[in-house]
């Protein structure tokens, strides 16, 4: 029999409506109707065992990290990448303990890969309590490290894709201390899916030890890749460089002090705030940021679109719409820098 996401199974709908029924308490039915169907229809598509077994661990994986973070989705959290390779008494480790402390203190949680050398030194510095581990399972180096080891906030995960979507989707701040192949694939690939847009914006922070590791691949990045114009000079509005952890504490914090989020409604682009814009400040982010807008098109202020009664506790806040050009992720990130500068 040939499956369809529409209703037209027949009896194969009824069993799925039975079987939510039977086992109860089902959030988003039409949701997990489709999840239901989707993993029929890979039973009657393959037939080879290692295609399902990937499917099922993926699901398993995800499922399990959103049970886990699910508890903390109203606090803000913020992912600390580096080497697991740094001992206790460098410099950089030092400053993620400092760093991520201070985070704590005002109310971050802190998401490490949950191994040794930095990873640990984030979970020392805000404790337990206020930490996650996304942990893998490698032959060597990533055993979970002491301060996560007990803690239900541990998860352990087969595959890397997976642990890379719980450090990006979970978090509103990404943080990258020095670090080797590992360090730099997880913040090139931020890197990647905020100048894409295939994530929400948020500040995204390399934090030197003071040995110039930052500085040597920033000259490499202009030097090459923006003198072979193999990305624009606006890219380089994705980041902040500091060897300062004060300073980049301060640049999560004020990432947040005006704007709050964004989402794409019917290919317009809301974006959240805490404070309403004047029309004065409108304005000049119209003048500032031109190439954000299609041609044409004004930025204006609305009310919360029909697309986003799926978050309610949000309706509250004031909103600009924008009629986005997909090609200035770069600009965006910028622009909501200059709508943090204005005051009340």
């Amino acid at each position: 029999m040939e499956l369809h996401f529409s209703h037209k199974n027949g009896a194969v709908d009824s069993l799925i409506d039975s079987l939510m029924d039977a086992a109860g308490g089902v959030s988003n039915p039409l949701l997990v109707r489709e999840m239901i169907l989707t993993a029929l229809k890979s039973g009657q598509e393959s037939d080879y065992p290692a295609d399902l077994k990937l499917l099922l661990s993926t699901m398993k994986e995800m499922r399990y990290t959103n049970k886990v973070f699910s508890p903390y989705r109203e606090r803000r959290k913020v992912t600390i990448f580096g080497s697991a390779r740094i001992p206790p008494e460098e410099p950089a480790y030092q400053a993620c303990v400092r760093f991520s402390r201070e985070l704590a203190r005002r109310g971050y949680m802190i998401i490490t890969g949950g191994g040794p050398g930095i990873m640990q030194a984030g979970n020392e510095g805000a404790g337990s309590e206020n930490s996650f581990a996304v942990n893998i399972r490698l032959p060597f180096e990533q055993a979970p490290n002491p301060i996560m080891s007990a803690t239900t906030r541990l998860i352990t995960y087969k595959y890397f894709f997976n642990r890379k979507v719980a450090f990006v989707r979970e978090a509103q701040a990404i943080a990258v201390f020095p670090g080797g192949f590992g360090t730099l694939d997880e913040a090139m690939e931020v890197f990647t899916l905020i100048q894409t847009g295939k994530t929400s914006p948020k500040p995204l922070v390399l934090i030197d030890d003071g040995s110039g590791f930052w500085d040597h691949w920033l000259t490499f990045i202009k030097n090459r890749l923006l003198a072979l114009s193999l990305i624009s000079g606006e890219d380089f509005s994705l980041f902040t460089l500091t060897s300062d952890v004060d300073e980049a504490v301060a640049v999560i914090e004020n990432f947040y002090r005006n704007y709050h989020s964004l989402r794409f409604v019917q290919g317009k682009l809301v974006i959240r705030l805490n404070r309403e814009l004047s029309p004065e400040e409108i304005g000049i982010i119209e003048s500032e940021f031109p190439e954000i807008r299609e041609p044409g098109s004004r930025i204006t202020t609305t009310r919360p679109l029909p697309g986003e009664e799926d978050e309610p506790d949000l309706l509250q806040l004031p909103r600009l719409l924008i009629s986005f050009d997909h090609h200035h992720y770069g600009l965006l990130i910028a622009c909501i820098w200059r709508i943090n500068s204005f005051h009340p």
